[in-house]
């Protein structure tokens, strides 16, 4: 009790500071300083399985707590630049560790190693912006960004340390674990391997070119010397990724939506699945078969769409090639997520939002086999398979605690096939969250 007590004390003193702050935006902005501290608790009963390996999820009841703490510092010196340093606090658990699910229903614990506090710099991160035409338009500050006038026709490039969702696979109903839905396969295209170390940021540059209804991106960034590590890889030449995407927006009757097709190409010193089951097939280990010259692949479609101003819906489809080892993000070579938000408004709650999403993740031929003989990722293997599709069911409720800056979001999922194992679940996961920002 003590220990939970002191994990939520500093909810209390950031919302007795956020209760001080000047909430006046409508200026323009040359520095800004925010704050976010998360706290999910998560709690699975027992549930069958026949089975366990290394990496499965315990079939044991069990609660685990998370905490991030973060300080957004943005400032601007000259015309056209962002300055970003973003300090982090992190710590706690996942359930089993953060094994057992490839689609892990808690989207801020990442495979750290520890459950200790630990202190990090997030992001450190320069952007210059050029721009051209007469057409503004007013974007509103945030913990990522300065409010300020920007034209709609414009080219930035950026580089230093940052997370790939800063500016890639946005969604509006689907994207943020600390607001929206927990799930790691709704926080983005979930076969995207995305670039980043343990804690989930990236080093590298980045590049924008927008117009007013379409944007242009891509980012060449850095890889990590192992599998879910945090040591760089200093070969850039062998070891980058790219990636691309292409951003639509549009009107359907008035309301807003967007489309966004993305691509990417992870080179690297990566293992091969069927060499490592033709080099021992009872029991592959695909560290053993790693190299430079090897490549993942793959792409993502993501679509956002308002129905109503209360109403919205969201869509993402992505799959990857399967053949080499997971690296960054998550064991999952195909997935399809849709589902949508309610806002609170219809009853009498504007401030409050409701969401339900739906999650199928699959795993390609070569990463199947390869779990099936026997072999471990760094996610997900429980010694042998019965293959099944991951199927996820994920509904929240934010309620709106305090002005807009204090956040209780009960959630509950349901999760069939865990680790796309038929022998294993179904496992039901019940969350209390508890967000601040301001």
């Amino acid at each position: 009790m003590r220990k939970n007590l002191l994990l939520f004390l500093p909810v209390y003193f950031t919302l007795k500071l956020a209760m001080a702050q000047d909430t006046d935006t409508a200026k323009m902005e040359r520095t800004s300083f925010h704050f976010q501290q998360t706290i999910i608790t998560q709690y699975k009963p027992a549930f069958h399985a026949d089975y366990s390996g290394l990496n499965s999820l315990s079939p044991n009841a069990e609660t685990q707590t998370s905490i991030t703490s973060t300080f957004f510092g943005n400032a601007t010196l000259w015309k056209g630049s962002r300055f970003e340093f973003d300090p982090e606090l992190s710590g706690g658990a996942g359930l089993s560790q953060t094994l057992g699910v490839a689609g892990f229903p808690n989207g801020e614990t990442f495979r750290v190693g520890g459950t200790q506090n630990k202190l990090y710099i997030a992001r450190l991160f320069y952007q210059q912006y050029f721009e051209w035409g007469k057409d503004k338009d007013t974007i509103d500050a945030d913990e990522l960004n300065l409010r300020h006038l920007r034209s709609k026709r414009y080219f930035t490039a950026g580089i230093g340390k940052f997370n790939m969702g800063d500016f890639f696979d946005d969604n509006q109903f689907s994207h943020d674990p600390r607001e929206q839905f927990m799930n790691w396969a709704l926080m983005d295209n979930a076969a995207w391997d995305y670039p980043a170390n343990t804690r989930g940021y990236v080093l590298g540059t980045y590049a924008e070119l927008g117009q007013p209804d379409w944007t242009l991106r891509f980012a060449f960034t850095m890889n990590v010397t192992q599998a879910n590590s945090s040591v760089w890889d200093a070969k850039i030449l062998k070891a980058n990724t790219q990636t691309a995407e292409y951003e639509r927006r549009y009107t359907i009757d008035g309301q807003k939506g967007t489309f966004r097709l993305l691509g990417f190409l992870n080179n690297g010193k990566f293992g091969n699945y069927l060499e490592a089951i033709a080099l021992n097939p009872k029991a592959p280990n695909v560290d053993t078969t790693q190299q430079y010259g090897r490549h993942k692949y793959g792409f993502g479609i993501n679509f956002d769409q308002y129905i109503s101003n209360n109403f919205g819906v969201f869509a993402k489809a992505s799959w990857n090639d399967g053949h080499t080892q997971t690296w960054f993000f998550t064991e999952i070579d195909r997935s399809v997520t849709f589902g949508g938000t309610l806002n609170g408004h219809i009853w009498s709650r504007p401030n409050d939002e409701m969401g339900l999403g739906f999650i199928v993740d699959g795993l390609s031929d070569p990463h199947r086999e390869y779990l099936a003989d026997g072999g471990y990722g760094f996610i997900i293997g429980d010694g042998a398979l019965n293959y099944g599709l991951e199927q996820i069911v994920e509904w929240y409720y934010k309620f709106n605690a305090y002005q807009k800056k204090f956040f209780i979001s009960p959630d509950y999922q349901f999760i069939l096939n865990p680790a796309y194992n038929k022998d294993r679940g179904p496992v039901n996961v019940f969350s209390i969250r508890a967000h601040i920002e301001f």
